[in-house]
């Protein structure tokens, strides 16, 4: 069954299996340490509000069927430790239906901590994690030869993925069309890392070779992912190395390690096994009949699925990170259509006066990547998803980003719950409940070389005014 197998990719399969089970895990464990506070029986939005207003049919989760902490966590931690077995290698050993069903059953249990998320999981990259999850189910297991229909399917995936970015670049902000757009985005970007600063400092100049190699790289190579041998490898490598990029200048979750997977799947074994410790897989069994009829099945359910990400590619009012139906099997993709050109953040902040005057003690409440005390350093944590951090980078955007979610992160605060500040990097009440929180708004900007060599500061921030007013469980 020559078409149906790609003998020459095994090396590329494997490595995309291991980076996408490396993936899975660490969403895993990020969903069982975060999701008490977040959205656990006592969390900030609660599950068991979420399924009591929205049925299964409209967002598919075992939730729907019991929900408590504890069941919770034993799904996150069965998903994790699924994971790390395949990681580990073990479940591309397992005979081919075996296999089949490890990588469904991470597919079921993902999918059923997005889809009672709410605003802590409505980030393209949870759909796109769904998506190449799903079709990781078809790969097959060691022993026989990775599917030609689902490497091309992968190679679709990595094409919108890609070509969305891209576009909604271009129809959106004139920065991107000018190359201006760095000279802002590594200091705006939701969580910077620790060489963000580097980068904002680059030179004028190379921001804008920065944005026209991505427009490059958006918008012209992934045409030649579905060319032949060697310009679909050469295509791959260039996404590599720019996703490489992304991830030394900020934090993105794990929306550029799927990427890089993604384009790893697309090297033959010719350019990997040279610099792999690795055989490529030789001897492959033939594919049983039914795994070849449910490999052509979910070609063709894609296909199908794919119009409506398709038509909104090519329409004038192309929207990013959408999902078109509830089991997020085919999606669309984009990010970062407009640049922000100020840095604002939300501060909060606490006091254990009872009575409040012009000389209240306030204190600041410390998060673990979002910036906050401008002689602190950025961290690197993707991989690793910060949802509150992330969300409190929207919340600056807009309040009407935050309307759902912050009123009970303040109560909560307030009532100085554990489960909640233990998402931050310092309570500074260790423990004990303040008797009023308010929010604050500052405009924070990279310091200068000489600032930093002064005085140390990563941060310059100027007082805007109050995003919240006092506010105490009263």
């Amino acid at each position: 069954m020559g078409w149906f197998a790609a003998e020459n990719y095994s090396l590329g399969r494997l490595l995309f299996t291991e980076g996408l089970a490396a993936l899975y895990l660490v969403a895993f464990v990020a969903a069982a340490r975060q999701f008490r506070s977040l959205i656990g029986t006592n969390g900030i939005l609660p599950v068991p509000d979420f399924v009591r207003d929205v049925s299964f049919a409209g967002s598919p989760s075992i939730f729907h069927l019991h929900y408590s902490d504890r069941f919770f966590a034993v799904v996150a931690w069965c998903g994790a430790g699924l994971s790390g077995l395949t990681l580990a290698g073990v479940t591309m050993r397992l005979p081919l239906a075996a296999c089949m069903l490890v990588w469904f059953v991470l597919w079921c249990l993902y999918l059923s901590i997005v889809n009672v998320g709410q605003a802590w999981y409505a980030f393209g990259w949870e759909s796109l994690l769904l998506e190449v999850g799903f079709l990781a189910v078809f790969l097959g297991n060691a022993d026989t030869a990775p599917p030609v229909l689902v490497l091309v399917l992968l190679r679709w995936v990595l094409f919108r993925l890609e070509f969305g970015a891209g576009l909604i670049k271009m129809r959106g902000d004139r920065c991107w069309r000018d190359l201006t757009c760095l000279c802002y985005h590594h200091e705006t970007q939701p969580i910077p890392g620790p060489f963000s600063r580097a980068f904002h400092h680059l030179p004028a100049p190379v921001h804008k070779v920065e944005a026209a190699g991505n427009h490059v790289t958006q918008l012209v190579v992934p045409f030649a992912l579905f060319l032949p041998q060697p310009v679909a490898g050469i295509a791959a490598g260039i996404m590599i190395l720019t996703q490489l990029w992304l991830v030394a200048s900020g934090n993105f979750a794990w929306l550029n390690w799927v990427t890089i997977v993604l384009a790893v799947s697309v090297l033959p074994d010719s350019v990997l096994e040279p610099v792999l410790p690795l055989a490529a897989g030789v001897g492959f069994a033939v594919a049983p009949l039914p795994f070849v009829v449910a490999v052509v099945a979910v070609t063709v359910l894609v296909v199908l699925l794919s119009y409506r990400p398709v038509r909104n590619l090519i329409s004038a009012s192309q929207v990013m990170n959408a999902s078109f139906d509830k089991w997020h099997l085919v999606n669309t993709y984009g990010a970062f259509g407009t640049v922000t050109r100020i840095r604002h953040e939300i501060v909060l902040e606490g006091t254990a006066d009872s009575e409040l005057s012009p000389s209240t003690g306030w204190w600041e409440y410390e998060f673990r990547g979002k910036p906050g005390n401008v002689y602190r350093r950025p961290r690197q944590f993707a991989p690793y998803h910060l949802r509150l951090d992330w969300l409190m980078w929207f919340a600056a955007l807009s309040p009407s980003y935050a309307r759902s979610w912050f009123p009970g992160l303040v109560d909560r605060l307030l009532a100085a719950d554990p489960q909640v500040l233990v998402l931050l990097r310092e309570d500074p009440f260790s423990g004990r409940a303040p008797r009023f929180v308010r929010a604050r708004y500052y405009r924070y900007r990279f310091t200068t070389r000489e600032e930093h060599r002064a005085t140390g500061a990563w941060w310059h921030r100027e007082l805007v005014g109050d995003y919240m007013p006092p506010a105490s469980l009263d």
